[in-house]
């Protein structure tokens, strides 16, 4: 059965994952703190009701939203922290190509792609959280179109889609040394093939672009109390 979808979010533990870079062929391992992520990716019905706005190709309340950029997706993380009465992590300057991150604000974020992959694994070393099939949305199963969030198998700590149906945003610029302001997605899409749906399969893209199999999802920092 379908899990429902909301705006929950769940208690990601604290530890440490290994990032690397297929360019410098480097790696290297970050320190990831205790956080909280929405259990599914930002749906059609979540992002109309905060934003007024239905930008996606394929409509359905219960549908990923796509066809969303890097800026919307932040846009949408800061209007969210207003309409819940808390304080915008993003400090936003479109027109300068600039975003600050206030890492002491209480709001919405994107994640960073540490935590994206951390809770990705949810505590699993393999390149899947569970067999492909049984997880994810992708071009051997999709019938080539998105599907409703939570209809799959979620991972050991309650998030859905983390793998295939659409890719996230994350908050990191990929790699400012060849691509500039090209910001990191993660997790495979609708579309893709299977290689493509892995833990640590990192792509880039311009933040102002927009497509069908790329959305998002919501994190929280955890704040000292």
């Amino acid at each position: 059965m379908d899990a429902e979808p909301g705006n929950g979010m769940a208690l990601i533990p604290p530890g440490k994952v290994t990032l690397s870079d297929r360019r410098t062929q480097r790696s290297w391992s970050v320190e990831v703190a205790s956080f909280r992520m929405s259990a599914f990716p930002v749906t059609q019905e979540w992002y109309a009701r905060v934003t007024g706005e239905l930008p996606s190709t394929a409509r359905g309340d219960r549908f990923p939203v796509e066809g969303v950029s890097w800026w919307d997706a932040v846009r949408f993380c800061n209007a969210l922290s207003r309409h819940e009465g808390l304080t915008p992590a993003y400090h936003l300057r479109p027109g300068d190509e600039a975003a600050e991150w206030d890492v002491s604000a209480d709001g919405y974020r994107l994640p960073t792609e540490a935590e994206w992959e951390h809770a990705c694994r949810a505590g699993t070393t393999g390149p899947r959280y569970g067999p492909l099939d049984e997880v994810a949305w992708y071009r051997g199963n999709s019938g080539g179109r998105v599907h409703a969030v939570g209809g799959m198998r979620p991972n050991a700590w309650g998030l859905y889609d983390m793998l295939g149906n659409t890719w996230d945003w994350c908050w990191d610029v990929y790699d400012p040394e060849v691509y500039g302001t090209y910001r990191v997605l993660r997790g495979g899409g609708w579309s893709d093939e299977h290689w493509s749906c892995r833990a640590s399969v990192r792509r880039r893209s311009h933040p102002t672009f927009r497509i069908d199999d790329v959305g998002f999802r919501v994190a929280l920092t955890v704040l000292p109390a």
